[in-house]
């Protein structure tokens, strides 16, 4: 359902906000194409539907239509340069902006919608600009001797970076609450698949805005999505009794046969014997850096005792996953992936919905623990192996 909605909150990048049915859109643009069409086009849960075009004339335009209810539209020159707006009944709305930049207008007037989410964004990409920069920093650093100190420093930040922008956007969605923009705010993503909210994690916002859209908007498309959605993942979690994931406690653990880096099949059960950690992560999951560095050092102090790691990549891509593990220098012990992302079967089998997420087990594969991290981990296993 969240792939469904991906098309129409991707493009969602600036948002705009009832008397009338008529909505009136007159625009000056600077720095004109001669000739230039500029487009109108409506934003579906997953399409889009061209409404008009209209040739400027010295940098104007208007467009006029007319609408029932609150809308989102994409008014564009492009398929990298729009803005999308929330068109209300009665409004009119004045726009100027630049020709090489329609997305950031110099000034809009009319449309409250589009200014409560041009205030969001502007926090959205300072904080992508932010994490974009560590990136950087991190490649200016690769052949550094210092460069796993860098590495733990440049995530601290990005882990304050996201911590921000996530506890900004729930603030936003709670200030906007009776708006179609709150819809908007659920769907913002970070890089390209990284949610800032999550419909498992941060269930209680997708019922939030659910509830307060739905009864008013009940026949918008992206609405009803939404609906669906938030019933789906509730029934899912009613039907498996917690979120992440299945405990197993006392039970030996579902087999596991995924093949290593090199292709080769490795069996969860070949580990019998050993006091293993099941670890689920994936190379793109900030979260999962900073677990594997942890793991790094418990994983030295153990491993001669009779401790091992199976680790289970949900990355899309062996390029990614190879690159994650040399990132990590987690190439120690046994990396395994079927490249399946969250189409995996292991993660229907062992109902993960959030990574990092591990189990440990004993030597004939009995759960003793699930999602131990951390000074919680070392205390388990240090009265494993006193």
């Amino acid at each position: 359902m969240v792939k469904k909605l991906g098309l129409f909150f991707t493009v969602i990048l600036l948002i705009a906000g009832c008397k009338t049915n008529k909505i009136q859109i007159n625009g000056n643009i600077s720095n004109p194409v001669p000739g230039k069409h500029i487009l109108l086009e409506k934003l579906m849960s997953d399409n889009l539907v061209p409404i008009d075009s209209v040739m400027m004339t010295d940098g104007n335009f208007s467009f006029s239509l007319k609408l029932e209810h609150p809308s989102f539209y994409l008014l564009k020159f492009d398929n990298t340069n729009y803005l999308t707006m929330l068109l209300e009944p009665g409004q009119k709305i004045e726009i100027e902006a630049q020709a090489d930049n329609l997305g950031k207008p110099t000034s809009i007037s009319g449309s409250p919608g589009t200014e409560q989410m041009i205030e969001y964004n502007s926090m959205l990409n300072e904080t992508i600009d932010k994490i974009s920069l560590l990136s950087s920093v991190y490649r200016e650093n690769l052949g550094s001797p210092n460069l796993y100190q860098v590495m733990e420093e440049l995530d601290s930040l990005a882990q304050g970076y996201l911590g921000d922008i996530n506890s900004y956007t729930k603030e936003y969605i709670d200030k906007n609450l009776s708006s179609l923009v709150s819809l908007v705010a659920l769907y913002q993503q970070i890089a390209p698949g990284e949610y800032v909210l999550h419909p498992e994690k941060d269930l209680d916002y997708f019922i939030k805005v659910d509830s307060s859209l739905y009864p008013v908007y009940s026949e918008y498309d992206p609405v009803v999505t939404l609906h669906q959605q938030v019933s789906e993942v509730i029934a899912h979690m009613a039907a498996n009794n917690q979120l992440s994931p299945k405990s197993f406690l006392g039970e030996i653990v579902p087999e596991v046969s995924l093949p290593d880096t090199s292709g080769k099949i490795v069996n969860l059960s070949s580990t019998r014997g050993k006091i293993v950690l099941v670890e689920f992560w994936a190379s793109w999951r900030p979260p999962c850096q900073q677990r594997n560095r942890n793991l790094v050092k418990t994983y030295d102090q153990y491993n001669d005792l009779g401790f091992e790691i199976y680790q289970i990549s949900l990355d899309k891509t062996k390029e990614a996953w190879i690159n994650g593990i040399e990132r990590d220098r987690i190439g120690r012990w046994i990396q395994v992936s079927d490249l399946s992302y969250w189409n995996s079967p292991v993660v229907e089998d062992f109902n993960i919905m959030e990574i990092p997420a591990n189990y440990l087990i004993d030597t004939d594969g009995r759960v003793l623990a699930v999602n131990l991290e951390g000074e919680e981990l070392l205390e388990r296993l240090e009265e494993i192996f006193q």
